[in-house]
């Protein structure tokens, strides 16, 4: 792999876009208004072409103008056809969107006729040839696009430090806004603005479609790993950066792999973050698909390994001090369970609650006392029950059954202390004492 000085302000060009989309794209997502950020990057195409048009150049502040008046428009005509229809937002952004984009990609191609504008790299961006377009500041050459960029993230970062707050508690709560004097709507447009400048600052870079994954992507990716928004936007920001890092990495070593010379580093961009949110989906701690399931299983484990102690227990209430221990087979049957039975029943002669003699099971003393409180707390909660809520004795066993293997001892001395139990639930079955 050949790098030079082009590919390194390839990079910073596209971290500082994916950045500065990042910022609003937070919001965006708190807000569950993702596709907003779709529809205002589409819709303003036709504020593009206008001032093409009009001023017959490619220049940063006509383009802006036109695209920011646009995007705002957009943002009104969503609201008020999603107010004065019974068409959801969803739907309303559909129509608003689809509609500009088509009047704006015809635009584009009238105004491609008079101004040196080509059409795919509005739609998919040029990040390629930012290098080429430089200004001279302080003797170093600059990509136009890169201080583009720079300053937006710079003006996304302004804007969320100033009305951090504002905008914390619109996004939040619109409500409690309201009645603590901040205007809600007001927000609501000026992040608009916003995204719209920022869509116009990243379409050089990343075009028009893939711009929603610069908005997007970063932050649903930081959303899964935390639920504090200082850490999300910190987060996003660096999923943007490692994005932009690792597209253009593998956009100029993938192809070879494959016989080809490069492909697009925007689009390459979208995949690199896409691959990330991909794990991220998969492995983050706590919203992860892995550890969610894993989680769940745990606690399939647990609650399964709460009822054969449980089971075992009754059995030696009701038999004889010196009954014959219960077969394996007995236990699986009675409680109705499959192959995870056998994975709790070795777990816990691994942890010395269960003894096995050949296929039969008995309790120890450890396992003894826990299934002892399993079943204190079961009967305990059926009489709390049956008391406080007038519940029958037939119906209170299955709510019974689902809280008992989350009491631990401080919740059954307050259950012991609310009722009035006798030392008997509403089956007449005698409730252990605490151990």
């Amino acid at each position: 792999m050949d790098w030079t000085f082009l590919d390194t302000w390839i990079v910073v060009t596209g971290a500082l876009s994916a950045m500065a989309c990042a910022l609003p794209g937070n919001f965006l997502v708190l807000r569950r208004m993702s596709m907003m950020g779709d529809a205002i990057s589409h819709a303003v195409l036709p504020g593009l072409a206008i001032a093409f048009l009009i001023t017959g150049s490619r220049e940063s502040l006509p383009m802006l103008i036109g695209a920011v008046i646009i995007g705002v428009m957009t943002a009104f005509m969503v609201q008020g056809i999603s107010k004065l229809s019974n068409l959801d937002k969803g739907a309303s952004m559909g129509v608003v969107f689809t509609t500009l984009f088509a009047v704006g990609l015809i635009l584009i191609r009238q105004a491609a006729d008079h101004v040196d504008l080509d059409p795919g790299c509005v739609l998919y961006g040029a990040i390629e040839l930012t290098p080429l377009e430089t200004y001279e500041i302080l003797g170093y050459e600059i990509p136009s696009a890169a201080l583009t960029n720079a300053f937006m993230l710079l003006m996304n970062a302004l804007l969320i430090v100033i009305f951090y707050k504002e905008l914390k508690i619109t996004t939040f709560d619109p409500a409690l806004a309201t009645t603590m004097g901040i205007n809600a709507n007001v927000m609501h447009y000026v992040l608009m603005t916003f995204v719209a400048a920022t869509t116009v600052a990243a379409f050089e870079s990343v075009g028009s479609i893939l711009v929603i994954a610069m908005l997007i992507v970063p932050a649903a990716g930081a959303h899964l790993l935390t639920d504090r928004l200082p850490a999300m936007i910190v987060i996003s920001l660096l999923i943007a950066m490692i994005s932009a890092v690792l597209g253009h990495i593998l956009a100029i070593t993938v192809p070879v792999w494959f016989g080809f010379r490069d492909t697009s580093t925007a689009g390459m961009m979208g995949v690199a973050a896409g691959g990330l949110f991909l794990v991220i989906f998969l492995f983050a701690p706590r919203h992860g698909l892995v550890s969610r399931t894993l989680s769940q299983a745990m606690l399939t484990l647990k609650i399964t390994r709460d009822d054969i102690l449980g089971f075992l227990y009754r059995y030696q209430e009701l038999a004889a001090p010196d009954a014959t221990p219960l077969k394996t087979e007995d236990v699986r049957k009675g409680l109705k369970l499959g192959f995870i039975a056998t994975i709790a029943m070795w777990d816990l002669k691994r942890k010395r609650r269960l003894s096995g003699n050949g296929d039969r099971l008995s309790l120890t003393t450890i396992g003894r006392k826990e299934g002892q409180g399993l079943i204190r707390s079961h009967r305990l909660w059926e009489a709390y029950l049956c008391e406080q809520f007038s519940a029958c004795a037939a119906d209170v066993h299955l709510p019974a059954h689902k809280l008992e293997h989350f009491t631990d001892s401080s919740m059954q001395s307050q259950l012991d202390e609310a009722i009035d139990h006798g030392g008997l639930d509403p089956h007449q079955r005698k409730i252990p004492k605490a151990s």
